[in-house]
């Protein structure tokens, strides 16, 4: 017999991407989910294959070093009953020269960039023929994988969404931010891999890390510290808090991850300047979600950053109702991190599921600075001990904080807030825009036998008991309108709920503030009032807060914090109230003009009004919204907008893909930061 020749050979690239959801990765390479069949095509010159005389092996490998016992090569021949737990190759049809097979990964291989070798033997005569690179990633669609997720909502949202909401401001004004995930955008993939090629771990031990791939907990960890730049890892982002961005991009300014990431990679894995909570998780989420790992963005308000693990966290003012002396214990009014989907072989039964990813650098874990994954389930249980990382995320939603009102004479006296750690636990809500609130996966009620129990179990005695029926009551309310650019009042209310008239001193105190819980400048103060209050009755204290007053002073968090301060005179009591309030910016006005239609021009009309009485100078805008535009689209604005005036212009976008997508827009200019804007589009599919 004449020896079997390969001549050509056929990936199936774009069959075998869509049957696999990797085809909005575009064309240019095979991509495939573990445990799940693709097909190839052989073709020999001279004659066919020959089952009687030829025999047809496979070799698979991925990293620099590969090895059966590792799991990171495979060799394997043609068979008819494949075994699942292993990697397969069975024919499908032959047709004269050309044969068609299918080609298996076990559920459990190890994710990456693969190459692959064909071994051909007639009469022990052999070839070998190179055949070409694939990359293998998680599959949440194959019930073996230990990202397996039943829903297919889930599955398009967590998994095949490119775009979606971060929810910000304060508690008490929740409101969502788009972003472009992006994470199927050419070269993103490859930018995941070499994300995993230049972490600390792999540089240390190849064989080990490209073995452990086939884990999502180590993948996911690995990728919670390489977003970070901290233990100079070659991460991703560059974390600064302090309002000095001069010297890179505002965190405020990103609308998505891919402009990120390839910066990252064009300036050879330099950290990318600035990055905060939002970025750092939104970042991450697309990378997980690029490599098959469901993922989304949860959002806590007002969360504890407890240094001293003692879940308590003291604030101390003084009776101007300002910060008396500097605490590195911080509540942040939003804080971003992300949970990913994923089995916890590792663990007991019981805590598969969501676990929690924080890759914004606040602790080191185990000498990293990384967070998670921590089951979500272990956070509600308070089950401290288990992996990883789970009293720092227990106190980020539980910790009590303690004001400590500090008088004239030093003599200092406290005043219990009740459970303001940990509110509104947000995300997205699958296939809607809206919020979902998931407070209760992370808390038992308030007050509940359930969350006694945990908080013994995590030896954690609460200090606060609900706000007291009896007594004073003191609470900050927000006239309409905090409007960036407008005056707007702040309201100290006293309640007294007891049946005798109370005598109190009360006094407002405003200062900017930044997310992250560190206080600038006053921007507006009250002298103490007495007042007089009925039994039963309300009575409220007002401070005007000046656009003079805060306009230089606000930080680009837009954050102004209002301490109200009482002194009850009949019974010597302190009360503190403290509310974070939002300055809004003014909307961005989008508008799509014509029928959209895959393949075919869209115009998109964008406006912006200036809310300010002063003009805007270095207006810039930003379009970008993955399948709707190429990368970012840029409009400078030549002229300075005057105050009061609107900018408006038409941008053309040619849709790329069909189905719902979001066009999002930032504005920057020198007074006015950070404003986003999205609207979604419905595209058409291209008639065929």
């Amino acid at each position: 017999f004449a020896d079997l020749v390969l001549e050509t050979w056929d990936l199936h690239c774009d069959r075998n991407g869509r049957e696999h959801r990797t085809a909005d990765m575009g064309c240019k390479q095979l991509v495939v989910r573990r445990g799940q069949p693709f097909t190839i095509t052989l073709r020999f010159s001279g004659r066919g294959y020959d089952e009687g005389v030829d025999k047809l092996a496979f070799n698979v490998e991925t990293g620099p070093c590969p090895s059966e016992t590792s799991g990171t090569s495979s060799h394997f021949v043609m068979t008819d009953c494949p075994e699942e737990s292993c990697w397969s190759a069975v024919i499908q049809q032959q047709d004269g020269e050309s044969l068609s097979v299918s080609l298996c990964s076990p559920p459990n291989a190890r994710i990456g960039r693969y190459s692959m070798t064909l071994e051909t033997c007639t009469d022990y005569q052999g070839s070998s023929y190179q055949i070409g690179d694939f990359v293998l990633l998680f599959n949440p669609w194959h019930p073996e994988d230990t990202v397996f997720m039943r829903d297919e909502n889930e599955r398009r949202e967590y998994v095949l969404s490119q775009h979606g909401l971060i929810y910000q401001g304060t508690c008490d004004y929740i409101f969502s931010i788009p972003w472009n995930f992006g994470q199927f955008e050419d070269d993103i993939l490859a930018i995941c891999l070499s994300m995993l090629d230049v972490n600390p771990k792999h540089l240390r031990d190849q064989n080990r890390d490209c073995s452990r791939r086939n884990d999502p907990v180590y993948i996911g960890r690995v990728v919670s510290a390489m977003v970070n730049c901290n233990d100079e890892d070659r991460g991703v982002l560059f974390g600064r808090w302090d309002n000095s961005y001069e010297d890179g991009m505002s965190p405020m300014a990103w609308i998505g991850s891919v402009d990120i990431l390839k910066r990252w990679k064009k300036f050879g894995c330099q950290p990318v300047k600035y990055g905060q909570c939002w970025v750092f998780a939104a970042v991450a989420c697309t990378v997980m979600r690029c490599l098959g790992i469901p993922s989304r963005v949860v959002t806590n308000y007002n969360s504890a950053h407890d240094t001293n693990a003692n879940l308590t966290i003291d604030r101390y003012v003084n009776e101007k109702g300002e910060q008396e002396r500097y605490s590195w214990d911080k509540i942040w009014n939003f804080h971003c991190w992300v949970e990913s989907w994923m089995a916890r072989p590792d663990l007991a039964a019981g805590y598969d599921g969501w676990q929690v990813l924080d890759p914004t650098p606040q602790e080191k874990s185990e000498g990293v600075y990384c967070c998670g994954p921590a089951p979500v389930k272990a956070i509600k249980e308070g089950d401290m001990q288990l992996k990883y990382d789970i009293p720092f995320i227990f106190a980020e939603v539980n910790a009590d904080v303690v004001y400590w009102v500090v008088q004239g004479d030093g003599m200092q006296k406290q005043s219990i807030r009740s459970s303001d750690v940990g509110r509104y636990i947000s995300t997205k809500s699958v296939g809607r825009d809206s919020r979902e609130d998931i407070t209760h996966n992370y808390k038992y009620p308030e007050g509940s036998e359930e969350e006694r129990a945990v908080f013994e179990k995590a030896e954690h005695q609460k200090k606060s008991v609900g706000e007291e029926d009896e007594g004073l009551h003191l609470r900050i309310k927000v006239s309409e309108g905090a409007n960036k650019g407008s005056d707007f009042d702040v309201f100290a209310v006293v309640n007294n709920n007891t049946d005798k008239e109370h005598g109190c001193r009360v006094t407002l105190c405003a200062r900017v503030t930044s997310h992250n819980g560190t206080l600038g400048p006053q921007c507006g103060l009250t002298d103490p009032v007495d007042i007089d209050i009925e039994p039963r009755a309300e009575k409220r204290v007002p401070l005007r807060i000046l656009y003079k007053e805060y306009r230089d002073k606000l930080t680009q968090d837009n954050l102004i914090k209002v301490v109200a301060l009482l002194n009850d005179h009949q019974t010597g009591d302190v009360l503190v109230a403290i509310r974070d309030i939002y300055v809004e910016n003014p909307p961005i006005k989008i508008r799509i003009l014509g029928e959209p239609m895959q393949n075919r021009k869209l115009v998109a009309e964008i406006s912006l009004v200036n809310p300010l009485a002063v003009p805007l100078n270095g207006c810039v805008f930003v379009v970008e919204g993955t399948g709707l535009t190429d990368g970012q689209l840029v409009k400078e604005l030549e002229e300075p907008m005057e105050p009061q005036a609107e900018a408006k212009f038409r941008m053309d976008l040619m849709p790329r893909l069909s189905g719902l997508q979001k066009l999002m827009v930032d504005f920057e200019s020198d007074q006015l930061t950070g404003v986003k804007g999205y609207r979604n589009v419905i595209i058409a599919p291209q008639p065929m």
